[in-house]
């Protein structure tokens, strides 16, 4: 019998399971195999080369939600076949995608929330690709009616944004300014945006829980400089606000922070539902604070499958189970489960932060005071033999995903080490963490000679 196929004429559902041909033999790699195997041994070869991966509960590199509740769970498996762009034929979730986006809108502070308009994307990238699409098209439109050229659009945003926002201006040909942030201003701000911002200036993005540390960009104070700007040179520039983490995050932990569409200066605002949004991977959002801000010419009415559609989005056909996921969580939650689930997180952020402080060998970057995350450097002088990739190393022996990076352009020569705190990652599994880390420095401190340690490269994540 050739390797990888069972044949049918066999009893092999009768051989122990890893006597059966496929597992005793091996699959062909990559080539097709040349016949069928029993949906058993497909299934134990992919179990067991997933087994491979490493703990996604452990994985403290990603926000990306690793734990749902059981009832998720089943909700997710009777609703993976469904595609969401098919609304004719599944009007349901089409109409609970409404549903969702709506609630964000009222929670984001929308003056007419029923004037609002958003869809659900695969994720905060996609979502912030429609964001500075309809900035884009508003200021083209906008020059237009004034007979002025279209030709140098330009988006002003800090060195610290997410590599979305850079493929954004790569793949739609607009100028990114970026702002560089610095040890005195760790974040976008107000006072650095005369130098940058011109009347071909499409919008500005401003980051709720900047990547590298979690720390909030001031909205507002951003928003108050745009408007100084407008009144001296004229130029009315919108704000879109990336709040892949923390627009889930600052509604219920900082909900006196002016941030969102009680600034009338933000048009847009995108999410990960599969983020702080406690959804599994992959589900964004982007809502617009009016039906106008968002173009009409980017909007496509199309036949499919027996019905007529409007649709937004960069992707077409797509999963809809976690938009009823993410429906699920809004009610199984609720306004008061999300402010006791994130400031659950908050406090192992803080906890960490205090405990790896307490190690005696980092200063804290960031303490989880934002969004729930904390992220240290080595002190200075504290060793010349050893490196935070070192203890990234360590730590990933013992099962930890915590990754050490270099801070963006002009802090390139600062690493850190950050550990998102998700939603499933327990104080106990935190004091673990801390346990580790403690035990990797001991032994690191130990050595006598620098180790040859991995070259450090920029983090986008």
């Amino acid at each position: 019998m050739r390797q990888g196929y069972e044949s049918a004429g066999e009893d092999v559902g009768l051989n122990p399971v890893f006597s059966r041909p496929g597992e005793a033999t091996e699959f062909p790699r990559f080539s097709l195999p040349r016949g069928e195997s029993l949906p058993e041994t497909a299934f134990q070869v992919v179990h067991d080369e997933a087994m491979l991966d490493g703990n996604a509960r452990l994985n403290l590199a990603t926000f990306v939600g690793t734990w749902m509740e059981e009832q998720a769970q089943r909700l997710y498996a009777e609703a993976a076949d469904k595609n969401i762009v098919d609304k004719d034929e599944y009007p349901q979730t089409a109409a609970i995608e409404t549903r969702c986006w709506r609630m964000l809108a009222e929670l984001w502070h929308a003056p007419h929330p029923e004037r609002a308009i958003g869809t659900s994307t695969v994720g905060s990238s996609e979502a912030c690709m429609l964001g500075g699409l309809a900035l884009k098209r508003r200021w083209q439109q906008a020059r237009r009616a004034a007979g002025k050229s279209t030709d140098r659009p330009n988006l002003v945003m800090s060195s610290a944004v997410q590599v979305c926002w850079e493929k954004f201006c790569a793949y739609f040909e607009v100028e990114p300014r970026m702002v560089p942030i610095s040890a005195d201003a760790p974040t976008l701000d107000g006072p650095a945006l005369a130098a940058y911002v011109d009347e071909n200036t499409i919008g500005v993005v401003a980051i709720m829980g900047v990547t590298y540390t979690g720390k909030y960009e001031p909205v507002q104070r951003i928003a108050a400089a745009l408007d100084a700007i407008q009144a001296e040179h004229g130029w009315d520039v919108p704000i879109h606000v990336d709040g892949a983490s923390g627009a889930m995050v600052a509604p219920f932990l900082q909900p006196e922070l002016e941030w969102d569409f009680r600034l009338e200066r933000v048009a847009s605002i995108n999410t990960s539902g599969h983020k702080y949004g406690l959804v599994y991977p992959g589900l964004g959002w982007v809502v617009w604070r009016s039906e106008e801000l968002l173009p009409e010419e980017l909007i496509f009415r199309v036949s499919y499958l027996g019905g007529s559609m409007p649709t937004f989005a960069l992707n077409f056909s797509r999963p809809g189970a976690q938009v009823l996921l993410q429906y699920y969580q809004f009610l199984r939650l609720g306004f008061e489960g999300y402010r006791r689930v994130q400031s659950a997180a908050r406090d192992v952020a803080r906890y960490l932060a205090d405990a790896v402080a307490g190690l005696g060998a980092f200063d804290i970057v960031a303490d989880g005071s934002d969004i729930p995350v904390t992220a240290w450097r080595l002190k200075d002088g504290y060793t010349d033999t050893w490196t935070l990739y070192d203890l990234s190393e360590r730590l990933r022996a013992r099962g930890w995903l915590v990754p050490a990076y270099p801070l963006p352009e002009s802090l390139t020569a600062v690493t850190v080490q950050r550990a998102v705190v998700r939603n499933g990652l327990s104080r106990d599994l935190a004091g673990g963490l801390v346990d580790a880390i403690s035990d990797g420095v001991g032994m690191l401190d130990q050595l006598d000679a620098p180790l040859p340690g991995p070259t450090a490269v920029p983090f986008h994540h």
